[in-house]
This record gives structure tokens, C-alpha cells and sequence, in this order.
């Protein structure tokens, strides 16, 4: 859920090497002719066994949901999908097209969700900071490398599960193809985030998307440091400060890698 291999001395900022560092997702397949998709219908994603490495990320051994208010547990599995489509974000480099769906049910109104989503991967300090990545937001019967959920806490523990995850309702994940926002999450944080609830979504929206695009889990460079925005910071912090950008003063900020996968 929420590294990649260790490229400097841990937490400083650099220049990368332009590359392109994208990963392909896997898309998914909803209908064309209603604004609809259901959670068995994306492909299905690739099933990974559980006790093979994922190929997503989800909760770590210990982690335990909150209690949660304000919105629905549970839903029907059914999503609807935002219309319209972005102006392309980004420079240069290879187009990655996303799609943005809600729960029906959930509350959460799904244009007002793809406008969030639109806003934080369109500013330059998410993913296309690099400079080799663009990225743009399409409708439902266009072609995308991936889509990004917003589901309730018990339908994204069963999307999750198609990938071998375990998140207990608590964590968001991502598969191929799938970013998948935990509700949640999105309303409430977690506790002692230490930073504004504007601030988690846009962490945990580049944190997953970070995933599509081959990211992996780093950790805390120090103690009073940002954060480096592949950290688990669902988890707790470990002496960081919030931090949801994985570019910071113009540059790719890092952290040492913290799992092999």
C-alpha cells in the first residue's frame, strides 16, 4: 500500500535520471453503454495466491481498524463512473489515462471525487513533477491503463482480496489496474496524522497511484523529516512529518527501501 530502491543517502533531495518509470496497467473493463461498473467486472485483476509475494499492497501483520461514523460500511459493489475527462497533465513522456468511479451508496458524490483525484495527480508536485510522465483523466467508454475506486471499507477488503491482500477494512490498496480508495480512509485519516484531512487524500491518492506507476515502500529518513510519500504513513509516522508529495522544492524526495517487492 503505502519504496523503491534507495538511490541517495536517505531522505535527501535529488534530480533523478530522466526515465520513464511507469508500470502499465491493467485495465478495466467496464460497459460501454451505462455509467456503471461492478466490482467483479474489472478484468478480473490477476489473482495472487496469499502465500506468494502480491502484486498489490495492503495491511501490514498488526494493523486493526477504527471504528468509523458519518458514512456506510458496506455497500452494493456497483460504482459510478465520473464523466467527462481532464485537460492532459504534465510535460513529456508517455500518457497514462485513468478512470474515477464511487460506490453507489457511499454518500460521496462522484464528480466531486474526480475533481480531487484531478487535483492532486495534476499538480506538479505529484507524479508528473518528473517531467517524463503525463497524465489525464477520460470517461468511462474510453481506453485506460488504470482506475482509481473510492469504496466502502467491506467492498474494498473484497477487491483487495482478488489480489491475495488483507486489508481488515482498513487500509486502501492497489492492484493492477485498480487504485482502490478506502472510504475511510478518505473521510476520517488515521489517528495522529499530525496533518489535514486535505493533506491524506492527497497522500494516499499519489501513494497508491505511486504503485501503478512501479513505486515501492521507503521509510522514515529521520526523525522531524517529511516523510517520503511511498512511506506507510497510514501505519504511523516513525518520527516523520505528513508529507503527500512525492516532489518536494522541485525534486524527487526518497526514502531507503523498506520491503523487496
Amino acid at each position: 500500500m503505502d519504496a523503491f530502491p534507495f538511490r541517495r543517502a536517505a531522505g535527501r533531495l535529488r534530480r533523478r535520471p530522466r526515465r520513464a518509470r511507469v508500470a502499465l496497467g491493467v485495465l478495466v473493463a467496464v460497459g460501454a453503454t451505462v455509467a456503471t461498473v461492478t466490482t467483479p467486472r474489472p478484468g478480473p485483476p490477476p489473482t495472487v495466491a496469499p502465500a506468494a509475494a502480491p502484486t498489490g499492497y495492503g495491511l501490514g501483520a498488526g494493523e486493526r481498524p477504527t471504528p468509523s461514523a458519518g458514512y456506510p460500511t458496506g455497500g452494493p459493489g456497483r460504482f459510478d463512473v465520473a464523466g467527462g475527462r481532464s485537460g492532459v497533465q504534465g510535460h513529456d513522456g508517455p500518457l497514462r489515462r485513468y478512470r474515477v468511479a464511487v460506490e453507489q451508496g457511499s454518500g460521496q458524490d462522484v464528480d466531486a471525487f474526480a475533481a480531487a483525484v484531478d487535483e492532486v495527480l495534476g499538480d506538479p508536485r505529484s507524479w508528473i513533477g518528473s517531467g517524463e510522465l503525463r497524465v489525464q483523466r477520460v470517461p468511462e467508454a474510453a481506453k485506460v491503463d488504470f482506475t482509481v475506486f473510492l469504496a466502502t471499507p467491506a467492498t474494498s477488503e473484497r477487491m483487495c482480496a482478488v489480489g491475495g491482500l488483507r486489508t481488515e477494512r482498513y487500509t486502501s490498496c492497489r492492484l493492477p489496474g485498480q487504485v482502490i480508495i478506502n472510504l475511510a480512509r478518505w473521510m476520517e485519516a488515521v489517528p495522529d496524522y499530525g496533518a489535514s484531512l486535505e493533506t491524506y487524500r492527497a497522500y494516499v491518492v499519489n501513494h497508491e497511484v505511486g504503485h501503478e506507476f512501479g513505486e515501492r515502500h521507503q521509510g522514515c529518513p529521520g526523525p522531524g523529516e517529511p516523510a517520503p510519500v511511498m512511506q506507510q504513513q497510514t501505519y504511523g509516522l516513525k518520527g516523520c512529518v505528513a508529507n503527500a508529495w512525492p516532489y518536494v522544492d522541485g525534486h524527487r524526495y526518497d526514502g531507503a527501501p523498506t520491503d523487496g517487492v
